[in-house]
């Protein structure tokens, strides 16, 4: 069955979890699916991840619709968020629009996610009203990096906390139909769940949200450039595929691969007749 954004408002009020991963390509897309996550991310992240660049900033939106269309061919009931890039949203409310339709026309998403809160309200308001879903984003934004001063745990005095609550309800008021909490105190991301309607997706703000998302190189151990505090490895596979990649190298040079068993025949009595 499909997840869409009555499946998240479902799940918020039954108590359930809801489970998110990022994703950037088709094969990823299948097995994540085939896993039962119940929402993927094609994240901006993928700057990082992907195209190796030391922030997500370079990110355009023809990035985010190649990897989003090749996200999205891999899914059937799983739903595909894509990210806005850095400036795509910020310029006008027009500009955010059009990109947003952009990444749902051209990228095949079912729902699109910004940053920001109630400085962005007006552009969420004009999106949802476009027919076009919001997942909003709060605490450390990375597109923010610059004006942040860093990578850093966001809410922490009572002014900040105070402001991230009145962030978090003005954007559902805009018609967000969800809110990423990243980097946030687990107590202050409990408390803004309670306060909100629409779900919560934490990435560093604890178990009390009422779900979870991870980078999916991060939890499998595949990024190793750095790894924040919020992650946990599910598996080793960097270690695993660097192995395997060892033993390839190996094998080449000592002519052991390709053996009999992974070539192909042709009759001797046809190479007879070449010479």
């Amino acid at each position: 069955m499909k997840n869409t954004v009555a499946t998240f408002a479902k799940m918020k009020e039954n108590g359930e979890k809801i489970s998110m991963l990022t994703c950037y390509d088709y094969s990823t897309a299948k097995l994540e699916e085939a896993a039962g996550i119940n929402a993927i991310l094609v994240g901006d992240s993928l700057g990082n991840v992907m195209l190796g660049l030391p922030d997500t900033l370079s990110v355009t939106m023809e990035d985010m619709i190649t990897f989003g269309r090749a996200v999205s061919r891999g899914c059937h009931d799983t739903m595909v968020v894509i990210d806005m890039p850095f400036m795509s949203y910020q310029v006008s409310i027009e500009q955010a629009v059009m990109n947003a339709g952009r990444l749902m026309k051209e990228g095949r998403g079912n729902a699109v996610k910004l940053e920001g809160g109630a400085s962005v309200c007006p552009q969420i308001k004009a999106i949802t009203s476009a027919g076009i879903p919001v997942m909003a984003h709060l605490g450390m934004t990375p597109q923010s990096v610059n004006a942040l001063g860093g990578n850093r745990v966001q809410g922490k005095s009572e002014a900040a906390a105070k402001q991230m609550i009145e962030d978090a309800l003005a954007v559902q008021e805009a018609g967000a139909f969800s809110v990423v909490l990243e980097c946030v105190p687990a107590k202050l991301a409990e408390l803004i769940t309670k306060k909100l309607t629409i779900p919560t997706i934490g990435i560093g703000g604890g178990a009390g949200c009422d779900g979870q998302i991870l980078v999916y190189q991060d939890m499998l151990g595949l990024f190793s450039d750095y790894t924040p505090k919020f992650v946990k490895h599910f598996a080793e596979l960097g270690s695993q595929m660097q192995a395997a990649f060892k033993k390839y190298d190996e094998e080449v040079k000592a002519s052991t691969f390709p053996d009999e068993a992974h070539s192909f025949k042709i009759d001797d009595e046809v190479l007879e007749r070449l010479y």
